[in-house]
């Protein structure tokens, strides 16, 4: 075996190897919208203490509270200089764990200097003193005195069960230094008043409520107060009450306040849903592919199948080697890059059939000879020589679209990006290192060599049949595909103008929860009932085939759980929350503005690297056709009506970046066939082009419709959309690059020609080319297709 294939098959080895065992020894990290749980974006407040550092500290109260809570394998990170992430998998209601972890918890200790029925002021003094209602007394309220300790002074806090006296719960307090004197102190001053005073009581407050305010017991010493350093504190509190107040006691103060700016919460039914309908979507998808393209190119295509395989494990190991977490957009992308990776493997082949085709019409006693037998491995080699450009080319687009979403996207969305990013690149190892090794393995062996019809490169293939005989001359009718591509702008911008954008919760800001009823509700019963629930303009909408989505402005979770009862009530008597999703005006208008400056830095992008790889010319007929498709998948979810979200914008870039995979591929093969002949025509050049890629279009696009076809069908409603959008996608990046982008780089082209570079091969102009030249120069050995 020649040295190179020996390497490419040890590094194919170790890879695989490799991903096998990370598959079997790791398992994969989950995102909530998959297990279950709920998310809480947490914003720091406008205050002059806001700061980097200010968060930090913040960040590390809330982890002690959420420890304190007890749940299972919690995450919190710090994003940004103002925001906190937390995660709670396994919390199904978060209204208990957002108002433990966001609340300020100010726990202040007070003597108790009188009584009153007035109404005082609530706002404390300079020294902390204060009148709040007591809570032993409806009506009444206390007097405080000054600040006597804070819980910076708590050391530690626990809820026990008083089992000695059977009072209930209580929270036991363990004081730390200065504070246990403190404590003594302010304990035994108040012991000196009378039994039965309001003197002799002392209030514990927490953010301005008195949670208890006891009486200091008679066996208490004047001046010697409660010593030892610990104390209890009770209230009639229950299990959770008391296990909430010692988690915010023992969390300690937040140095600054916080908003709930963001809050997710999905059931783990819906996440296990999820997985299965993508895994099906994955199999069949990756069935349906492979049947495909075995089908065309017969035993290359069952090898790719193999190669198609060994990516996705790849994939799967790479996720799984940098910690990356799996979520439900960043599982569809994961199915998605499957279909995409046929891409480079399309490449290759239309590349190397046409070498192979090529060599036999120069050669037509090739077979006698044996020397058909030899052009078979050459001409695979020269494929995946010849595709690498075209491949960078097209990928590197796709990974632009992909960082912008991990850049500019929110929450599960950039699981998404990252996925996808994996997925082009590790099909870049799987196309020229996994497949090569075996392609060129089978093509060598004898058996194969002498059947060469058995690899699918000795056939034309019907639909490039087809186009030889006909010879279309689509770029000479360019200004009919232009007009008829601008008619569906125009259809695609009435859409959006007549009918707006439905823009999701996240755009606008408000909340979004999917209930699950035990008998299934019609969507007219369900609105007339959130609607007699006190929320006639919320909008409420069937979710599969018993879920119901109500979609609101800003709304509290005791609403939330006044139009959850309301819906129990016609759904059978019970009524589950499946999935629940708030976000904040300012957040909603924060994400708003990130998804604009995220398209427009996706076409600035793609203008650029276009530019530098062909010319501005290229560069910008490229973005032509770019805006164009993006412009008529927004306008068709307008006309359809279908909400504009995350996963939506998601879709879109997902779409930028198959646009321009397409078009580069056309454009790197005029560039190349002007290379060899600077002078011909350029129309002729482009529709040749266009015509030789198409098979390459049909069978790549072939490849990502089958699995986006599965998961539109199997993905359920939350990937349904995101299916959609980028089907449509597809259907109009293919058109694009035939009605808009190649005709308006040939009338660029016409206006601003290159400079020629180099010289060309003198050309007589005395006679006309006969015409076996004239096929000979029409085939050529191209570019990449």
């Amino acid at each position: 075996m020649p040295r190179a294939p020996m390497w490419r098959a040890i590094v194919a080895l170790v890879a695989v190897a490799a991903s096998l065992y990370l598959a079997l020894t790791q398992s994969p990290r989950l995102g909530l919208d998959l297990r279950g749980g709920t998310q809480i974006v947490l914003q720091t407040k406008d205050s002059p203490t806001v700061e980097a550092d200010a968060t930090r500290r913040a960040l590390e109260v809330l982890r002690q509270r959420v420890d304190a809570l007890g749940v299972s394998e919690p995450s919190l990170a710090q994003a940004g200089d103002r925001r906190i992430v937390v995660e709670l998998p396994g919390v199904r209601d978060p209204r208990e764990a957002s108002e433990v972890i966001g609340r300020t918890a100010q726990l202040t200790v007070h003597p108790v200097t009188g009584e009153t029925d007035r109404k005082g002021s609530a706002r404390p003094a300079a020294d902390g003193s204060r009148t709040l209602p007591d809570p032993d007394r409806p009506g009444g309220h206390l007097v405080l005195g000054p600040t006597a300790l804070t819980g910076e002074g708590v050391k530690n806090a626990e809820a026990v069960f008083d089992q000695q006296s059977m009072n209930g719960w209580q929270v036991t307090l363990d004081f730390r230094g200065k504070a246990g004197g403190d404590w003594a102190r302010v304990t035994g001053e108040a012991a000196c008043a009378p039994q039965g005073a309001p003197e002799r009581r002392v209030a514990i407050v927490l953010d301005g409520k008195v949670i208890s305010a006891p009486g200091v017991n008679a066996d208490v010493r004047c001046g010697a107060g409660i010593t030892g350093g610990s104390t209890q504190i009770t209230g009639g509190f229950d299990e959770g009450e008391a296990k909430d107040l010692a988690a915010l006691v023992k969390g300690g103060a937040l140095p600054v306040p916080v908003d709930v700016v963001e809050q997710r919460t999905v059931g783990p039914t819906l996440g296990a849903e999820a997985i299965a309908a993508s895994t099906q979507a994955a199999l069949i998808g990756l069935a349906l592919t492979a049947l495909f393209i075995t089908f065309v190119y017969r035993l290359l295509g069952a090898l790719a199948t193999v190669a198609l395989a060994l990516y996705g494990l790849m994939s799967y190991a790479a996720l799984l080697a940098i910690g990356a977490t799996l979520t439900l957009p960043g599982l569809a992308g994961f199915v998605l890059a499957i279909g995409m990776a046929v891409d480079a493997n399309v490449l290759v082949f239309e590349r190397a059939r046409e070498e192979y085709l090529g060599a036999r019409a120069t050669n037509p006693d090739a077979r006698d000879r044996g020397a058909g037998a030899r052009s078979l491995p050459k001409a695979l080699h020269t494929g995946f020589t010849k595709a690498w450009s075209a491949v960078i080319d097209s990928n590197v687009t796709t990974l632009l679209a992909a960082g912008l979403l991990f850049t500019f996207a929110t929450g599960p969305v950039k699981g998404f990006g990252v996925t996808l990013s994996i997925g082009v690149l590790v099909s870049m190892v799987s196309a020229f290192v996994v497949t090569r090794v075996l392609a060129e393995t089978a093509v060598r062996r004898g058996f194969v060599r002498r059947r060469p019809r058995l690899t699918g490169l000795a056939t034309t293939g019907r639909l490039r049949t087809l186009l030889a005989r006909r010879e279309p001359q689509i770029v000479r009718h360019r200004r009919r595909w232009l007009g008829a591509s601008s008619l569906l702008v125009v259809v695609a911008v009435a859409g959006i103008a007549l009918r707006g954008l439905d823009l999701g919760v996240e755009f606008t800001g408000g909340r979004l929860v999917e209930y699950s009823t035990s008998k299934q509700v019609d969507a007219d019963t369900a609105r007339k009932a959130v609607a007699d629930a006190g929320f006639p303009r919320a909008v409420v909408q069937e979710s599969g085939s018993d879920d119901i989505t109500v979609r609101t402005g800003e709304l509290s979770d005791a609403e939330q759980e006044k139009i959850k009862e309301a819906l129990a009530e016609k759904g059978g008597g019970q009524a589950t929350v499946e999935r629940d999703e708030r976000i904040g005006p300012s957040l909603g208008d924060e994400l708003r503005q990130k998804a604009l400056v995220a398209l427009g830095i996706a076409v600035a992008a793609q203008l650029i690297y276009l530019t530098v790889r062909f010319r501005w010319t290229f560069a910008s007929a490229a973005v032509a056709a770019m805006v164009h498709d993006v412009l008529l998948v927004v306008g068709l979810f307008a006309w359809l009506g279908k909400t504009v979200d995350s996963v939506f914008l998601a879709a879109v870039l997902t779409v930028i970046g198959y646009s321009v995979n397409d078009t580069v591929v056309v454009f790197d093969r005029i560039r190349e066939a002007r290379r060899r002949d600077p002078r011909a025509d350029l129309a002729g050049t482009a529709n040749t082009a266009v015509i030789r890629t198409l098979p390459r279009t049909v069978n790549t696009g072939m490849g990502a419709l089958f699995v986006l076809a599965a998961l539109a069908v199997l993905g359920g409603d939350s990937l349904a959309d995101f299916s959609v959008a980028l089907i449509a996608g597809v259907i109009v990046g293919v058109a694009s690059t035939v009605s808009v982008a190649v005709p308006v780089a040939v009338s660029l082209e016409r206006r601003n020609p290159a400079a020629p570079r180099g010289r060309s091969t003198p050309q007589k102009q005395d006679r006309p080319a006969s015409p076996l030249e004239a096929r000979r120069r029409q085939r050529g050995t191209g570019a990449v297709v």
